[in-house]
């Protein structure tokens, strides 16, 4: 038995899975999304990693920036690593990539504030 709290809506449901695989019974759920969460955790839990990346601009020396989708949670140490050593130079807008996140895992680093809007 695996327990676990959903974190796709705000309610956060104490959910309890029994079995595994296709077989797996998911309780406590009050809604679809809860199942689908409890069953994606027993097989392939993903996370939307949001952080910050420093700037070379004074006025703003930190830029928020997010993974533009889920990644496996055995790829989040790694992502952070990249993170961890960018240094945006140039003004971005929201939404714009930052990093490719090649060869960590699938996807791309993004702005998510104008604050250096060109």
């Amino acid at each position: 038995m695996r327990e676990f709290i959903c974190i796709t809506c705000p309610t956060g449901c104490h959910l309890t899975v029994e079995g595994s695989g296709d077989e797996a019974k998911v309780s406590g759920n009050e809604c679809k999304r809860g199942e689908a969460f409890a069953r994606a955790e027993l097989t392939c839990p993903t996370r939307t990693i949001c952080s910050t990346v420093r700037t070379a601009f004074g006025h703003a020396p930190m830029l928020p920036v997010r993974t533009d989708r889920e990644v496996p949670k055995d790829c989040i140490p790694a992502v952070m690593r990249l993170i961890a050593n960018v240094l945006v130079k140039e003004p971005i807008a929201c939404g714009e990539t930052v990093i490719p996140l090649d060869p960590v895992c699938e996807g791309t680093l993004i702005a998510t504030s104008n604050l250096l809007v060109r």
